[in-house]
């Protein structure tokens, strides 16, 4: 069963920096795209950053140049740094994976509030 954790999150003021990181266990089929959607309150949930299939990185317009993912293949982890941070960044942000098949695994969410 794969375990997704996320962790970093809180609270900072705007034009500051954070780095969430999440820890991966249990994959045992291919995965075929990994990302960090996030949820605000009252909003659809949208993708900030992920990895496609072939390692091709994609970033919400919102956030180009201003976050970057990360991967780390040796200690399973997925990391997604992000600077100049907006109150508009202010969300629960999950880990989120999907293998071949197109199954989906989530992690429980970190909250990221961004002070003005």
């Amino acid at each position: 069963q794969v375990k997704l954790v996320e962790s970093g999150g809180g609270l900072v003021q705007a034009g500051g920096p954070l780095r969430l990181s999440c820890a991966a266990s249990g994959i045992t089929f291919r995965i075929n795209f990994m990302g960090w959607p996030r949820q605000a309150a009252g909003k659809p949930r949208e993708l900030v950053a992920g990895f496609t299939d072939g390692d091709t990185t994609i970033y919400a317009d919102s956030v180009k140049g201003r976050f970057t993912i990360s991967l780390d293949n040796a200690k399973n982890t997925m990391d997604l740094q992000m600077n100049s941070l907006r109150p508009e960044d202010t969300a629960v942000y999950f880990c989120y994976v999907r293998d071949w098949r197109g199954v989906s695994s989530w992690g429980q969410g970190t909250q990221v509030t961004v002070s003005s």
